[in-house]
């Protein structure tokens, strides 16, 4: 009756914008209802076309309902009323029809057309009215559109002649679209490759294209010349348009004021360090030291100026901790040679936080805490101390688990290598990262663990990539079984003895992620990739191999005694984002995880395994309570089976995201994966991968979700709801009638993906 009730609700909700819709839309004007796009040619988009409409109406949830103009209609006719007040500021009020900017659609769309090379095409607008509703329908007569017959290049440099001469890399090409945004992209393509041999004072906007459509036969000869005021006066052009520059001095200058004026030649009473041709500038005591400004500039002296090196200087300094922004410009000094002042504006270094929580979590309700600690100029060289403290308890039926730990970290804007040279430290332009963690816990009646570890991490940014290798990392865990657990669990074979035997892991990996996400073009689909790789032990079975060390009485070699782990594992997500508009879109997301044990191991460590179900993965079961495979779960109850990890992880997901009102936004989601083993164990049987069977232990669940996006952060409510689970028997594999433990909550941060 309660589940009822709540799908009322949410029906209720969805149909409130069909009451009365044109309940604040004044007498004789109209609510926008309906806005279509109607076109004689496939190969025109609707959705990039709709970019160019200057009016469109209110957005809907599902493409259908609009939630937001129905919030504000549930308001009174008292505007002075709070109520009312507040329905009005957490709903959108109703799209009016403007006949004006209907006119200004239609005129930009022509122009996009005529742009695409559809010269002769026409675009008419088509207004129907019912009640107070009007529909506007935008009719497109494309006709035949105009194509590229022949290209010319008539460039009187022979270094910019050869880079627009270049056919592997140019953008246009005979029998194409006359198309005015592609012959755009080519000018931006020819400039900035040019600047980038350091041409200064050229720009694209000296490049024009002459076309000839005298043919009559919708082709167009394109010539691409420099524009005819310059074509008169050559010697100008030399002088100033085709000088190479090359950098004489990098100055920088660091002042709190951010309106510091420029003229640094006339200040007298400044301190100045310099190192080579590159000088550091400050009217008092050094804010950060001038190695890491050099560090993470890309503009080098006796280098040719590129737009690229200050792009990147711009993305380097601005990401230092203890700079707020800079400035960059340039100033002619002598013949050729430019200097590059850069303005360092400076920010706040020390931030303090305590973090408290409550936790829920298989069952068992809990607290946790944080001490936070940072300095992100630590040593006066944009270096970041990260020092962390942490703690939590958790009541599991009679008796409190514990756990205490801390993480000590300092990361340096710098590649930091023994025996490297200075310029090379430099030109990788990499970031260092040390770091260290403590953590014991205590499970009283089951085991105590301590968990410590080490690691030097280095990671760079280059275009839309990030990459990050860990070339060192050693973890020690030492682990104290209760005799009872013992017997209970390992002795009998029902939890795997390997988890929890003391071991050494020592592993380098490499991890990269993507994005393609273009911030000028918010509306255009996009996706995201991530991708990992890690290997550990085989460095120390390489010495025990060479040295034909002795093995334990298990046949694994050991390093203090303790048996060290051997595997590789790889990990590769993406996601793919299809918006619709600015309120509704969809998002797919494909994961897969494979880890294999070798050599020295007979099982991956418990904590670099994979892990099914949970708020970032299957839904509609809890974190780690789905898999292996077929394997059914040991324990009843919400308490933990510790035997549900794997080497293989399948995640498939689909989601559905719009944006209802104020800052609460919705979701409909399905979910499909699982997880296996890649060697059959005892401990986990049925949990084995394959491939003649694993497409039948694919779970699935679906969904709705609410979250609360603050824009700095989001909170995340989704209700996952099993559909498929391969646990069960035959008929009860599809739970077509979900009962109540068919249903899981999950509350989280930020999106699952």
């Amino acid at each position: 009756m309660i589940l009822r009730g709540y799908y009322f609700l949410l029906v209720l909700i969805l149909l409130m914008p069909a009451c009365n819709s044109t309940k604040f839309v004044p007498d004789g004007e109209y609510l926008l209802d309906k806005v279509n796009i109607k076109t004689d040619t496939k190969d025109l988009s609707k959705s990039d076309l709709k970019e160019y409409l200057r009016q469109t109406p209110n957005t809907a949830v599902f493409g259908i309902f609009r939630m937001q103009l129905g919030i504000y209609n549930f308001a009174g006719k008292d505007t002075t009323k709070s109520i009312n007040k507040f329905w009005h500021k957490i709903g959108n009020p109703p799209v009016i029809y403007n006949p004006s900017l209907t006119t200004l659609s239609t005129q930009q769309l022509q122009l996009q057309l005529e742009n695409k090379g559809y010269i002769n095409a026409k675009v008419y607008s088509d207004v129907s009215y019912n009640g107070k509703k009007a529909t506007v329908n935008y009719v497109i007569n494309s006709r035949k559109p105009y194509l590229i017959r022949d290209y010319k290049i008539e460039l009187s440099n022979s270094i910019l002649n050869e880079i627009a001469s270049d056919t592997s890399r140019s953008l246009i090409h005979s029998d194409m679209l006359f198309d005015a945004d592609v012959l755009n992209a080519e000018r931006d393509r020819i400039s900035t490759k040019f600047r980038a041999d350091g041409y200064y004072n050229f720009d694209k906007e000296f490049l024009s294209y002459a076309a000839d459509s005298s043919l009559n036969a919708h082709k167009v000869d394109v010539t691409l010349e420099l524009k005819d005021n310059l074509n008169r006066s050559i010697d100008s052009i030399e002088k100033i348009l085709f000088k190479k520059y090359k950098i004489h001095k990098v100055i920088f200058y660091t002042n709190t004021d951010a309106n510091v004026t420029m003229d640094l030649e006339n200040k007298v009473e400044l301190d100045t360090l310099q190192f080579r041709d590159f000088i550091l500038v400050t009217p008092q005591k050094p804010i950060i030291k001038l190695n890491a400004l050099i560090q993470n500039t890309y503009i080098n002296p006796n280098s040719v100026y590129s737009d690229e090196a200050v792009q990147r200087t711009y993305s380097s300094l601005n990401s230092l901790g203890p700079i707020k922004y800079v400035n960059i410009s340039f100033k002619e000094v002598q013949d050729s040679l430019l200097d590059c002042y850069i303005i360092v504006i400076p920010s706040k270094t020390i931030s303090f936080s305590v973090e408290t929580e409550g936790t829920y979590t298989e069952g068992y309700w809990g607290g946790a805490g944080k001490i936070n600690y940072m300095n992100r100029n630590q040593f006066k060289g944009a270096e970041t101390l990260t020092l962390q403290a942490k703690g939590s308890i958790e009541k599991q039926e009679t008796v409190w688990a514990k756990e205490l730990g801390g993480v000590v970290g300092l990361k340096f804007p710098q590649f930091i290598f023994p025996f490297a040279s200075y310029d090379f430290k430099r030109s990788i332009h990499a970031n260092t990262e040390l770091n260290s963690e403590f953590t014991y816990q205590t499970r009283p009646n089951e085991f105590s663990s301590t968990n410590a570890g080490v690691g030097i991490r280095y990671s760079w940014n280059r275009l839309q990539y990030i990459h990050t290798v860990d070339l060192f990392d050693v973890n020690f865990v030492n682990f104290k079984v209760d005799p009872i657990f013992t017997a209970n669990y390992l002795a009998t074979g029902l939890y795997n003895r390997y988890n929890y035997e003391s071991h050494f892991i020592t592993r380098i990996g490499y991890s990269g992620s993507h994005n393609n996400f273009n911030a000028t073009r918010p509306l255009k689909n996009y996706s995201t990739l991530r991708y990992n790789i890690e290997t550990a032990g085989n460095g120390l079975w390489g010495i025990n191999h060479l040295l034909n060390s002795n093995k334990d009485s298990t046949g694994a070699y050991t390093f203090f005694n303790v048996r060290y782990s051997q595997y590789v594992k790889g990990e590769y997500n993406i996601s793919y984002h299809q918006i619709f508009n600015k309120t509704n879109r969809f998002v797919y997301h494909f994961g897969l995880g494979i880890g294999l044990p070798y050599g020295n191991a007979d099982v991956i460590p418990y904590e670099r395994r994979f892990f099914s179900g949970g708020a970032n993965s299957v839904r509609g079961w809890n974190e780690s309570s789905l898999g292996p495979g077929i394997y059914k779960r040991i324990t009843n109850g919400s308490q933990r089976d510790f035997n549900q990890v794997g080497d293989i992880k399948l995640d498939m997901n689909m989601e559905y995201r719009t944006k209802l009102f104020w800052v609460l936004e919705g979701a409909l989601f399905l979910d499909a994966g699982n997880i296996w083993t890649i060697k059959p164990y005892d401990t986990q049987l049925g949990g084995v991968f394959k491939f003649d069977s694993f497409m039948n232990q694919i779970a699935i669940a679906y969904g709705a979700g609410a979250r609360l996006d603050f824009s700095y952060f989001l909170i995340r409510f989704d209700l996952g709801v099993r559909l498929f689970d391969p646990v069960q028997t035959r008929r009860e594999e599809w739970r077509i009638s979900p009962n109540t433990n068919d249903f899981v909550f999950h509350i989280a941060i930020g999106y699952p993906f």
